[in-house]
């Protein structure tokens, strides 16, 4: 089996201090947890940014702060900036990232009700001028799923529009709200309904995250772990550190025999240019 491929996702939009103090803001804490995560074994960090305050924010200049601090800290580091932003924000706003030419963003795939009166919206000519503007700029697109029909939808402008193109990456998501529920059915359904040779990554939300680690890191599939997605090492157990959850991840692939892949070998395996 390949070597696996660990994602942090560091920090998020919506997760707090309030949920865990370590959860980064600024650009020092930042460095501070994608350093950790980098030193524990992940190969590329999933990247929100966020004011000093924490306010969540998609500004193209607070990206390269954080993204330029990051590649100093850690070397090779394949970061991933997140154009989904936060809910309510245009797709202008959600685009900045990408004036600044990363290897690879991320292509939220469908609509979700993220709880209450929160909406996160991705329509199908948004989706499609996401994917036009990160070809023009030569960004890898992973594919965010959080349901098959994100899946379906995916497939749909990949035939008709020609702007997302073989080798495909996809994170697949678990346990996330208004998304498709975290269990063993669905991580085979899911998994079924991707495109022959295509690589993924796996996604468990909150309690949900390490169990669906395991299912990946069985199947052949890859980890996305980090505070934007769960802050808790174990049931009660609040993680120190992004790190903390890669390391943890770590032992579990090392119980069944993968290796963790660096950065470069990282960019062969999810085809990354």
């Amino acid at each position: 089996m390949e070597k696996l491929v660990i994602t942090a996702a560091i920090c998020g939009a919506e997760v707090t201090k309030k949920h865990n103090p370590a959860v980064p803001y600024t650009v020092e804490e930042c460095v501070r947890e994608a350093r950790s995560a980098y030193n524990a074994g992940a190969a590329m960090i999933h990247l929100h940014v966020r004011e000093d305050d924490g306010t969540p924010t998609q500004s193209k200049a607070r990206f390269k702060a954080i993204m330029d601090a990051i590649r100093e800290a850690c070397p090779g580091i394949i970061i991933m900036p997140s154009t989904g932003g936060a809910c309510g924000m245009t797709d202008d706003e959600r685009l900045q990232p990408t004036e600044l030419n990363p290897e690879i963003a991320t292509l939220d795939c469908g609509t979700l009700n993220f709880g209450g009166d929160d909406i996160f919206v991705n329509t199908e000519n948004s989706i499609k001028n996401f994917a036009r503007k990160m070809q023009a700029r030569h960004i890898k697109p992973e594919i965010e799923c959080f349901d098959k029909s994100h899946i379906e939808q995916a497939l749909r402008i990949i035939k008709s529009e020609g702007t997302i193109t073989p080798p495909f990456q996809f994170n697949i998501g678990f346990g996330v709200n208004g998304g498709i529920g975290a269990s063993i059915l669905n991580f085979g359904y899911m998994r079924s309904a991707l495109p022959e040779g295509a690589v993924y990554t796996a996604t468990g939300i909150g309690r949900h995250e390490f169990p669906i680690a395991m299912l990946s890191i069985l199947d052949g599939g890859h980890v996305r772990v980090g505070f934007e997605d769960n802050v808790y090492l174990s049931k009660g157990v609040l993680a120190p550190s992004n790190g903390a959850l890669v390391e943890k991840v770590v032992r579990m692939a090392r119980e069944f025999g993968r290796e963790i892949a660096s950065p470069d070998e990282a960019r062969k395996i999810m085809s990354i240019n």
